[in-house]
């Protein structure tokens, strides 16, 4: 017996370890918050730089007061709008790059963009070019087909604006309304 005494003695002078070392623990702690707050202030600098990059972008036209007989409506959200042809070069000025709940009512007058949160606005049936069916604009990707573009544009600027309807089967309907309202205005102009 006495070896297990010997082993129980050894056992009881064992101290043991510090379970967690607090100041290093609060200290990477206090470095990580420090890190996340340089990282998103980084990225708000990156944004107000962009949209003074873009400030040459006339503001956009008002909803007006009497749009005409709604065509369509559709009820869904704005994920923000591109320079037409690269879906990667996202607009910021004038809020363009909000993204929010959207409202948009077509109409003779055009297209009148309602974001609660953001700021409205209205496209001219004349700056209208194309709408079409795709699949990804800056930052937001759905299955092919999965968003609604409308081509459009303004101050000399094509710019794409991506829609996803609560009702992905409006989109067509849109398209094919789109197209025919541009084309009837670029037979009228020739």
């Amino acid at each position: 017996m006495t070896p297990l005494i010997a082993i129980a003695a050894e056992a009881a002078e064992q101290k043991s370890a510090e379970v967690t070392d607090w100041v290093g623990r609060l200290g990477w702690v206090a470095g990580l918050l420090v890190f996340i707050a340089l990282v998103y202030w980084l990225m708000r600098q990156g944004w107000k730089w962009r949209g003074s990059l873009q400030s040459d972008l006339p503001a956009l036209s008002a909803v007006p007061e009497t749009a005409g007989e709604a065509k369509l409506t559709l009820s869904g959200r704005y994920h923000g709008s591109t320079t037409a042809g690269h879906w990667l070069d996202r607009i910021v000025a004038h809020g363009l790059g909000t993204r929010s709940r959207v409202e948009l009512t077509l109409t003779d007058a055009g297209i009148t963009v309602v974001r609660p949160g953001a700021n409205d606005f209205h496209i001219p049936a004349d700056a209208l070019r194309e709408a079409r069916l795709d699949k990804g604009i800056a930052g937001k990707v759905l299955a092919e087909g999965g968003l609604l573009i409308v081509t459009w544009e303004h101050g000399g600027t094509l710019l794409d604006s991506g829609f996803r309807s609560d009702r992905a089967a409006e989109h067509t309907a849109w398209v094919e309304t789109v197209n025919s309202m541009t084309s009837a205005t670029e037979g009228i102009a020739r």
